[in-house]
């Protein structure tokens, strides 16, 4: 084998890593410091997005008639994140990041901002 070369996991291997590495995750997840980190973040991005409401309100209205008509030229030129699993669309042009954070509706309809990527974005 090369220097760089992986051997290959047999499928058994690599389902018995996976479900250790969920394990892992789940513990971590319920850990009651990380599920207080996390209310504290859902809090702030709640904040943030409130206080930038009136700065991006039209552009959710804009996204919500762009849906409602299916009109793929406004849709095409939003932001490409996919914050949709966790109840948010960006309702932003395509490449805010750099100046501001995403912002639009979470799933109970309040506005929010959120700064990164989720992980389905990879």
């Amino acid at each position: 084998m090369g220097e760089h070369a992986r051997p290959q996991l047999t499928g058994a291997v690599r389902g018995a890593t996976g479900r250790e590495a969920e394990t892992a995750i789940k513990v971590l997840l319920a850990d009651p410091e990380v599920r207080h980190l996390d209310e504290e973040i859902r809090l702030e991005e709640v904040r943030l997005g409130r206080h930038l409401r009136p700065r991006y309100e039209a552009l959710q209205h804009r996204y919500e008639l762009a849906v409602r008509e299916d009109d793929h030229t406004v849709l095409q030129h939003l932001c490409a994140g996919k914050h949709g699993e966790w109840g948010r669309i960006c309702v932003l042009k395509a490449g805010h990041e750099s100046v501001d954070p995403h912002w639009g509706i979470d799933e109970e309809g309040q506005p929010v901002a959120w700064v990164g990527s989720a992980p389905d974005d990879d």
